[in-house]
């Protein structure tokens, strides 16, 4: 079978909990200054709890799977009821699992989230198998039976297989979405050369800031060095103040769309950025991807879970609104 898109990254099993026992604390001694705390010791009741399924792999695929394209996933799971039940997530969706590895010796990735009744949330995350999409356990040819490719973060022994990948995708001429995981950003200068096989990079500002090692305020000096590096389309994301989007000859500024109800922002990204890139793949304008990416991210955010509530084909792409998009020459 020849796909569409074939989504490529993490798949894990997610648990939501929610107490109002929770305490959210200023503290400069934790990262965020802010910390979800509770008492030692102590049994606290739990007022909700929800299962569902997560990872970026799994979330980009499904909202591909719903947009009405053929859809694989090439990710790992253990061999436990947690990889079945990602398994019949993607099922639901479209999503063909041909290519989901199954590990015989690590379980499937497993996170915990926590929520307090201010919203904050923590995520206690084991990544288990999905960080063992080693290089040996994949055969390469499958790039020749797609068109495009979304490539998330891939870490620890999944970080070999980074690029190779991209190098064979382009050999192979199959078009590259990219949404790097901390752990491809801190290639530094390594990764340069290979966002030049990028035809979507997507980065929120703080990245974008790390990578260029340009101003985090000065949006014009980030765009310049990676329209240089990327020879597609750039896209900065900025969390609610909405996102930025350049193609090295036009600039694109929007902000974001209100949506129905807030449950749980994991996801958003996710949803955003395979929303988007659905567009492109119809041959739609970046305004386009960008009404698509926005409304597919409102939808996550009212729902629990990393890949609920997603847009299918048949939603307007204006379901939550428009969106307000400017654009000018670079």
């Amino acid at each position: 079978m020849t796909y569409d898109v074939i989504t490529i990254g993490s798949a894990t099993r997610d648990v939501y909990i929610q107490s109002r026992d929770l305490k959210v604390i200023k503290d400069r001694k934790f990262i965020t200054g802010e910390g979800v705390c509770f008492p030692a010791g102590a049994k606290m009741d739990i007022d909700d709890i929800h299962f569902t399924t997560g990872g970026s792999a799994v979330n980009t695929a499904v909202t591909f799977g719903q947009q009405g394209f053929k859809t694989a996933v090439l990710c790992k799971v253990g061999d436990d009821s947690r990889g079945a039940a990602i398994k019949e997530r993607l099922k639901g969706a479209g999503v063909a699992t041909k290519l989901v590895l199954t590990d015989k010796k690590y379980s499937t990735g497993y996170s915990v989230i926590i929520h307090s009744p201010t919203g904050e949330r923590s995520i206690f995350v084991y990544r288990g198998a999905t960080s063992f999409l080693k290089p040996k356990d994949v055969d390469l040819s499958f790039l020749k039976n797609t068109k495009w490719i979304y490539v998330t973060h891939l870490g620890k022994e999944s970080e070999k297989l980074f690029a190779p990948l991209l190098k064979e995708a382009n050999m192979k001429g199959v078009k590259v979405a990219l949404n790097p995981g901390s752990t491809q950003l801190k290639m530094g200068k390594k990764l340069i050369p290979l966002l030049d096989y990028v035809d979507i990079l997507f980065v929120n500002q703080e990245e974008a800031a790390h990578l260029t090692g340009a101003s985090y305020a000065k949006k014009e000096k980030l765009f310049k060095k990676l329209n240089g590096w990327v020879r597609g389309i750039t896209v900065m994301t900025k969390g609610p103040d909405g996102v930025s989007v350049s193609d090295g000859e036009s600039h694109w500024e929007a902000g974001v769309v209100k949506e129905p109800k807030f449950v749980d922002r994991t996801g958003a990204g996710d949803a955003f950025g395979s929303g988007f890139t659905s567009a492109i793949m119809r041959r739609g304008t970046i305004e386009d991807a960008i009404q698509l990416g926005s409304a597919n991210a409102a939808a996550d955010l009212g729902q629990w879970g990393a890949n609920k509530g997603l847009l299918t084909k048949k939603d307007s792409p204006n379901k939550f609104g428009k969106v307000k998009i400017t654009k000018k020459a670079f």
